[in-house]
Formats: C-alpha cells, structure tokens, sequence
C-alpha cells in the first residue's frame, strides 16, 4: 500500500488493521523477511492511528479554547 493510500485510510481501519498485524507477529512463526515487512506495516499504521488521534485532540482543544464554559 502507498504512503497516500494510508493517509487515506480512516482512524478504525488503519486501528483494525494494525491489531491484526500485531496478532501474526505475536503468533510467531513466519519468516524473518515476512517479520520484518508486517514490522514495517505496523509502525506505518500505528503513525496513521496518532496522526488521527493528534488531529481529533487539536480539534477537541479548539472547541475547548473557543468556548471555555464547555
């Protein structure tokens, strides 16, 4: 998958995703080459999840900021 192709996938996607890649690294027992490459997808996908996580955190701070009786 392209780097574009992440961006655009939504936060629970990219979060489903990442789960399952995790369950086949705890699950062991593939190759180190495979290893490597899902290592290399999940730490792609976590970055996809925190760039969610900080954008939902920036707009939930600019609600906050904008209206302080919130």
């Amino acid at each position: 998958m392209t780097e574009q192709a992440e961006e655009r996938l939504s936060y629970e996607d990219a979060r489903e995703e990442l789960v399952a890649v995790v369950q086949r690294l705890e699950a062991g027992g593939t190759p180190l080459e495979e290893t490597l490459a899902l290592w290399e997808r999940g730490e792609r996908l976590a970055r996809v999840c925190q760039e969610w996580l900080d954008g939902a955190r920036k707009r939930l701070d600019a609600v906050i900021e904008a209206d302080p009786e919130a």
